[in-house]
């Protein structure tokens, strides 16, 4: 008997899986809008405060004027960017000084082939992560289940409206949906999963943007590669920190071969020989991600998730294994809700005791 409710909420799930993305999607951006809903509530006029209905259009606006901003900001610039080094990298090739570096790769992995151009196929692949028409397809193919984009862009901002408005409205719809014995404990374990996803959210995206800002400061202001440029390869570097391990370093690879094609093409940057000029580019970044591991990231794993390091660690090992990239996108997230889960509903058990002994800090965590 039991089986048959799970099986009828598990079809009706799956069949109106765009929707609950969206509602998904929806409560993801209330997250993120919660500490803003929070700073717009303690402004006053007249030592009123403003209603929240309309409190909540302005942290959607916000959110929403940062989105556009970025897109039809700095998107182009960086799109712009790696064109001009694909550009500069083909006219260049037969001069071009990173070729020694293919010609050793080749020398080591003989098996790559005499046509291997590591420069070419990277320059490829950024063409078509930053190609605004591939973003546009692949937002596409995850809202057009059952509508199209508008009317999952229009769906999601309009129940978010409702979620930043009332920031306990998620848990009452899920709590209206358990049996009445699991309610009080399922109300309290997404309230807990709130306030640390909210806390994880933003402090990604406080992350990404110290990330970004450090590398444009170096490489505006040190590497002297102009401001275009230095936004542009800040970006991608802010962008694939967000992958846990590996982006930071595909962040370093790809800012310094951009870096040196550009100098290398134009002349542009800091006057002193290409080699010296990589070096210089590589150490911006590397003090960027030391910055990153030692200041930005314990203060955000350590004050939202409340997991160590080394299991951090081990869950997107297994993430990664599991579903690649995106496994590790989602593994923090995911684990966070599992933690909470395990907490609330089985604190007795001996691995939940062992894998979280401050359990107790866990659950007193105030929003």
């Amino acid at each position: 008997r039991p089986a048959a409710p799970f099986a009828c909420g598990a079809w009706l799930c799956w069949y109106f899986k765009s929707v609950l993305v969206y509602i998904i999607a929806a409560f993801v951006v209330s997250l993120i809008g919660q500490p803003v809903m929070r700073l717009l509530r303690k402004v006053k006029i007249k030592g009123r405060s403003l209603p929240d209905g309309l409190l909540a259009i302005l942290t959607i606006v916000l959110i929403l004027g940062t989105l556009v901003f970025v897109v039809t900001q700095v998107i182009p610039v960086v799109t712009n960017i790696v064109r001009d080094a694909a550009i500069l990298n083909s006219v260049t090739a037969s001069e071009n000084p990173l070729d020694r570096i293919n010609d050793w790769i080749i020398d080591l992995f003989p098996g790559l082939g005499p046509n291997f151009d590591i420069i070419t196929i990277l320059m490829d692949k950024l063409r078509e992560v930053t190609n605004l028409s591939n973003v546009t397809a692949v937002i596409s193919s995850v809202t057009s289940i059952a509508t199209s984009l508008v009317v999952g862009v229009f769906s999601i901002v309009f129940i978010s409206f409702f979620f930043v408005r009332d920031e306990t409205l998620f848990r009452k719809i899920v709590s209206a949906l358990v049996p009445d014995r699991l309610e009080g404990k399922v109300g309290k374990a997404l309230a807990d999963i709130e306030g640390l996803l909210s806390r994880y959210f933003v402090g990604l995206l406080v992350e990404m943007t110290g990330v970004a800002l450090l590398d444009f400061l170096g490489l505006w202001l040190i590497a002297r590669l102009g401001f275009n440029n230095a936004l542009g390869i800040a970006f991608i570097a802010g962008i694939l920190n967000i992958i846990p391990y590996v982006g930071p370093l595909i962040g370093e690879v790809v800012g310094v071969v951009l870096a040196v094609i550009l100098k290398y093409g134009t002349g542009i940057g800091l006057g002193v020989n290409i080699w010296v000029f990589a070096l210089i580019v590589l150490a911006i970044m590397l003090t960027t991600q030391f910055v990153d591991n030692f200041v930005y990231q314990p203060l955000i794993y350590s004050t939202s998730i409340k997991a160590s390091p080394l299991e951090i660690f081990i869950v997107i090992l297994l993430a990664g294994h599991i579903g690649g990239v995106v496994g590790m996108l989602v593994a923090i997230p995911a684990y966070t809700v599992i933690r909470v889960i395990a907490i609330r509903f089985f604190p007795d058990v001996k691995l939940v005791k062992r894998l979280i002994p401050d359990r107790k800090a866990l659950r007193n965590q105030k929003k």
